[in-house]
Formats: structure tokens, C-alpha cells, sequence
């Protein structure tokens, strides 16, 4: 099964590029230790960065070295800090790291949310410095916006319903018991939501409890490569926490209720600001 990189590369999940060539990639880290995390990858799925040839290892180094000087012009820091980890996604990648001070490159750091609206502006910014150009395509705003306008108005949570239905189909969580994932979509008012509008919105009983949990840390069991899952099953969890912590705004897991069954909801805003994602089913004893 492809890593979630080659996904990425292949166009198959979303990613905040930065910096683009023939042969490597730059995008933002959506789960960064500060803003403007960075990862650079070869596009070529390789697993340890040091099985690459030595001359793909100069040219991936050449690239980052490109992508630093831009994440530096873009975000305010003192150097850009390099490490290159590799237990997590099993596809050579380094990470760029704006520092002010050596704790900033501390890993076991608790990792940072940064809203959509600011990933974008950040990769942006960074793109805009690359020397010699991100070799992104230039935005199509004005011709995009045109035909947009020329043509029916589409419903942006269809697609996003679409892909959550494709990312969760066959998915299973495993908490005391098993239980399948289901892609959901729900109107509700807009803006912050009190315990109560949410209760109404998802159909669940008026004043039953309700606790928020960070997505990373509800499904940090469902990602490990190590799960009695296995790799595939992890990398599928991946897959689906990178879409919706990228995609959505403001995404975080809701559970519902007290044992021994507790209604799980993962929801963030679509673009059509609806709340959307899946929910599954936790027994606890």
C-alpha cells in the first residue's frame, strides 16, 4: 500500500505544498511543532533516507536546502533546524523546522493546531520565497472564479461526504469492542457551538455529557504501526486524520454519553460550514 507521502505526490490526499520539482516535494506538517514546520520528501518511495543513492541523497538535500531559505524569509526565526527522524511514515522525509531556540526542535514537544485559513497563508508565504520559483502552478483565481461563477453553484459537502465515505469504508475501531466507522454530515448554526446546539445538531439526548478530544490523541492507538491493525489499517487512519485535520476547520472528537457505550463523533466545519466527519462507537467498561 502507498505511504501517505506517495498519496500526497500521486494527488490521491490534499497537502499544503510549498515547493515542487521532478523529483521532490515540500508541504507543511499538519501536526508542527511551531508554525511552518516543513517536510521535504523524493518523490520516489523510498523507506530509510540513507538507502538513496548517494546522488538522489545530494539532490534531496539540494532541494531542502531551496525550501529553508524560503521557510526562514517567511517565518520569523533564528535558523531552521533539520532533523530527520523516520519511524513514522516509512518514506524518507526531513523536516525544516523554524527555531528561536533548541527546545523548539524537541520532538516529544506537544504538537501545535494551526487553522486551515493560516496553514494556507503560511504556504503561501513560503512558496513566494522559494529562490528560482516553488514550481507550483500559479494560482487560476481569476479564470477559476469566472467559469465558477458562469456555471450552477456546486455543494461542497457532497465532495467532502464523498471522500470521508471513501477514507472510512471498512474502517474498524477498536476500543474494548469493535466498531465501524461511518462518514457523517450534519447542518448546525454557525460559529462556536454550546454543548447544547451540538447535542441538537447530532440528535443525541438533551443534556447528556459531552467531552472534547484532540483527533491525533483519540486515534494515537488506531495510527501505531505497531496496532494489532498492522501497517495498512494504520496508514488508512493516517490517511484519514491528515484529510480531516487538513480539509476541515477546527476538527476535534466529541464523546457523547457514559459507558459502557459512548458515542464518538470526529467533526470539523466544511467549506459549506457544516459539521462533518464520522462517528464510531467506544465501550468502555
Amino acid at each position: 500500500m502507498p505511504t501517505i507521502f506517495s498519496r500526497i505526490v500521486s494527488g490521491e490526499l490534499p497537502a499544503y505544498k510549498v515547493a515542487e520539482d521532478a523529483d521532490h516535494l515540500a508541504f507543511l506538517d499538519i501536526t508542527p511543532l511551531v508554525e511552518g514546520h516543513t517536510l521535504v520528501i523524493p518523490k520516489k518511495e523510498i523507506d530509510y533516507i540513507f538507502d538513496m543513492t548517494p546522488q538522489a541523497l545530494a539532490a534531496l538535500h539540494v532541494f531542502a536546502q531551496r525550501v529553508a531559505k524560503a521557510v526562514q524569509a517567511a517565518v520569523p526565526c533564528r535558523r531552521i533546524g533539520v532533523a530527520v527522524i523516520g519511524l513514522e511514515v516509512p518514506h524518507a522525509h526531513i523536516h525544516l523546522i523554524p527555531m528561536n531556540k533548541v527546545a523548539d526542535m524537541n520532538f516529544a514537544n506537544p504538537k501545535i493546531t494551526v487553522p486551515a485559513a493560516r496553514m494556507q497563508e503560511l504556504a503561501a508565504a513560503i512558496a513566494a520565497q522559494v529562490p528560482g520559483g516553488s514550481g507550483l502552478p500559479a494560482p487560476a483565481a481569476a479564470t477559476a472564479s469566472a467559469a465558477r461563477s458562469s456555471a450552477a453553484p456546486a455543494d461542497p459537502n457532497d465532495a467532502t461526504l464523498a471522500q470521508l465515505q471513501k477514507l472510512t469504508d471498512g474502517l474498524i475501531f477498536s476500543s474494548e469492542s469493535e466498531a465501524p466507522l461511518e462518514a457523517v454530515s450534519y447542518a448546525a448554526p454557525v460559529g462556536d457551538l454550546s454543548d447544547a446546539q451540538l447535542l441538537q445538531a447530532l440528535g443525541e439526548p438533551a443534556g447528556a455529557k459531552v467531552e472534547k478530544v484532540e483527533l491525533t490523541v483519540f486515534l494515537r492507538n488506531q495510527t501505531a504501526d505497531t496496532g494489532k491493525a498492522g501497517v495498512d489499517i494504520a496508514n488508512r487512519y493516517k490517511a484519514l486524520q491528515l484529510y480531516m485535520k487538513q480539509e476541515l476547520d477546527g476538527t476535534q472528537v466529541y464523546r457523547i454519553g457514559t459507558g459502557p457505550q459512548v458515542h464518538a463523533y470526529a467533526l470539523g466545519r466544511d467549506a459549506a460550514g457544516r459539521l462533518a466527519g464520522f462517528k464510531t462507537v467506544l465501550t468502555e467498561s
